[in-house]
């Protein structure tokens, strides 16, 4: 199973219609206390094989980092072990920053 990928402005649609989505943000804790979207849970890229248990395979999650190579492996990784609803979001934070939420600064 290939992962999905979505822009940030199908990101923005998705979560004004309301649609279920964990938004699982894989950056370091200290780019998470710069900025994150609102709602977002983080677990660090090198840390999601000893937490995955805080992720529910059957939720929709969609995989957020700074510019989208390190949410794609996390994407990666996640369907290898077995969930199903998997999708990176393309350009990351920085596209968020860029085409939805300017308020959130970019770095």
């Amino acid at each position: 199973m290939t992962v999905k990928t979505l822009t940030a402005i199908e990101l923005k649609t998705k979560l004004e219609q309301g649609e279920p989505l964990v938004l699982l943000d894989v950056r370091e804790d200290y780019e998470y206390k710069y900025t994150h979207i609102t709602n977002s849970v983080l677990i660090p890229l090198n840390e999601i094989p000893q937490r995955i248990n805080e992720l529910d395979a059957g939720q929709a999650i969609v995989v957020i980092c700074h510019h989208g190579m390190r949410s794609k492996r996390a994407a990666n990784f996640l369907v290898s072990v077995g969930f199903n609803d998997v999708t990176n979001l393309e350009g990351g934070i920085d596209a968020w920053s860029l085409h939805c939420d300017s308020s959130v600064p970019r770095y």
